[in-house]
């Protein structure tokens, strides 16, 4: 087991203990659960819905080397500029020179996993140049140091006597402020920032091959002024957001809503189309399009598994999961956590490393049953775990135990060979101190089923 597998247990047997971090997560999910289900309801048909999304991104995923070259030439055609970098540290450079070439020493940035997958803030601090998170969750984790919590929330985990705390200690706010009083002292303290910055840097929800466009979807507001006061505005993109027509946005844009908050359509739906062209009165100067890959390509070699690229981000699959719901999103040390993360990071950063992900599920099968493009990932789940043996990933011991367990199973005379005493003391000798020791130990009945029912009809034709 290597050192992150090792922290992913400590991590979660704390979190599950917290009664604070359960009460905060599971108010904040039934809030989600009624407005999900109220916002999924209006879908006339729901499930030809999904089904015509797979096909979509079924589609993109096929013929890849086909759309990003479209999407690059039409985006082009308006003026913009397109940068492919393999990695993380070649779009950091990328993003970096262009920031140094303008003489720049401000960034806001709108909501994005992509550069939250990057440590961009991070590398920009360490080249003196001030990086500033606009969306109010963002902004929030960004005060207290921490990484996003949850894909669409990043502040999920906190209560709003804990944002008053932070405030408090930042800007002097009163302890007992109201929501509605707290995001008015971060409006206030934003405002400025927009009209001082240099650069505006967001994600894409969506890359529209047919038009050259860049589509975002937010709730703020805080995008549309990040990418219209600065002078340049820089796009960080993975590669598999792509879609072929915006036209597709009438699916894409009311199943990413209804699925990631339950609104019927995301307040602000933004379609960009490179720089502020000549007859037009507002936008960047210059507009750059960072399509990253950073390991999407070892995910699309998978031909098994590659639908785990075809995910649109909505946290779906998160606020539904058991396991996320009691370990939370800290735990998983990953940018992207819960069971979309457990089946997209073991390719992109590594098996070895994060194989442990793909144990950290129940297989309820709740994430597939509420994908809105029918990834299949209870299954994409159980593939990262055959591929973990295959690869030589898993230790000696637990080899040689499932294997024992195998041949015990699969053969009724061994699984009868002991009684009932001889297997509660295996129980407690191999299991004690690494299960025992949370929950109650069951008791084996001194014969088995099979046993009994062959005594009670010994004789018998």
């Amino acid at each position: 087991m290597g050192s992150t597998a090792e922290e992913f247990l400590v991590a979660s047997e704390q979190k599950v203990f917290d009664a604070d971090h359960r009460r905060i997560i599971n108010n904040s999910i039934d809030k989600y659960n009624a407005a999900a289900a109220s916002g999924i309801s209006r879908i006339t048909n729901l499930d030809n819905a999904k089904k015509k999304g797979h096909v979509i991104k079924w589609k993109v995923m096929e013929n890849l080397d086909k759309f990003l070259p479209e999407f690059e030439a039409n985006f082009q055609r308006r003026g913009g500029k397109v940068i492919w970098a393999n990695d993380a540290e070649e779009a950091n450079r990328e993003i970096l020179n262009i920031i140094q070439r303008a003489k720049a020493k401000t960034v806001v940035k709108s909501k994005s996993m992509v550069t939250e997958e990057i440590h961009l803030n991070e590398f920009l601090k360490e080249n003196n140049i001030e990086s500033l998170e606009t969306d109010l969750g963002e902004y929030i984790v960004q005060l207290l140091g921490q990484a996003p919590y949850h894909i669409v929330t990043p502040a999920m985990h906190l209560s709003k006597e804990d944002i008053a705390r932070l405030f408090n200690q930042h800007f002097n706010t009163p302890l007992d402020a109201t929501p509605e009083q707290l995001t008015l002292k971060a409006r206030e303290l934003l405002r400025d920032k927009y009209l001082q910055a240099d650069v505006g840097i967001t994600g894409a929800n969506f890359l529209l091959a047919d038009t050259g466009s860049v589509a975002i979807s937010e709730n703020e507001g805080n995008a549309r002024l990040c990418t219209t006061f600065p002078k340049i505005h820089i796009a960080v993109v993975g590669i598999e957001k792509i879609i072929p027509s915006i036209t597709d946005l009438d699916l894409f844009w009311p199943m990413l809503s209804t699925h990631g908050t339950g609104q019927n359509l995301t307040v602000y739906n933004t379609i960009l189309n490179g720089p502020r062209q000549p007859n037009e009165t507002d936008g960047p100067e210059e507009m750059y399009v960072v399509l990253l890959d950073n390991g999407r390509t070892n995910l699309l070699a998978q031909k098994e598994q590659r639908q785990g690229l075809y995910c649109i981000r909505c946290g779906a699959c998160l606020n539904v999961c058991p396991v996320y719901q009691n370990v939370g999103g800290h735990t998983y040390n990953t940018t992207y956590s819960g069971p979309i993360g457990a089946i997209i990071t073991p390719h992109t950063d590594g098996m070895a490393e994060f194989k442990h992900l793909s144990y950290a599920s129940s297989l309820c099968g709740r994430c597939t049953e509420v994908c809105p493009v029918k990834i299949d990932i209870h299954k994409m789940l159980l593939l990262n775990r055959r591929d973990a043996i295959t690869e030589n990933l898993v230790t000696n011991k637990e080899r040689w135990g499932w294997a024992i367990w195998k041949k015990g199973m699969l053969k009724r005379s061994m699984t009868d060979f002991f009684g009932g005493k001889m297997k509660n003391f295996f129980l407690r000798f191999f299991f004690k101190n690494t299960w025992g020791h949370l929950r109650e130990m069951p008791s084996v009945a001194e014969k088995s089923f099979s046993k009994q029912w062959q005594e009670k009809h010994q004789g018998e034709e």
